[in-house]
């Protein structure tokens, strides 16, 4: 799908292939975020039907999770 591989190689590799390390650390955050994400109940579970109400309430978490 054309998607190239961020994640770097082990220490112990004989040849390590080459690893972007801004990308790598981008998609870090990226995922640290969608883990703190996951810990407010509403958005883990999904109880409102309407998506415009989901996006919201993602809306407010992020903001909540940033200003900590």
């Amino acid at each position: 799908m054309g998607a190239t591989p961020v994640i770097p190689p082990r220490h112990n590799r004989l040849r390590p292939h080459a690893c972007d390390w801004t990308i790598y650390k981008e998609r870090n955050a990226i995922e640290r975020l969608f883990n703190k994400l996951k810990h407010f109940r509403r958005v883990a579970t999904r109880y409102d039907k309407l998506l415009a109400n989901f996006m919201g309430f993602v809306t407010i978490a992020a903001i909540h999770i940033l200003i900590r």
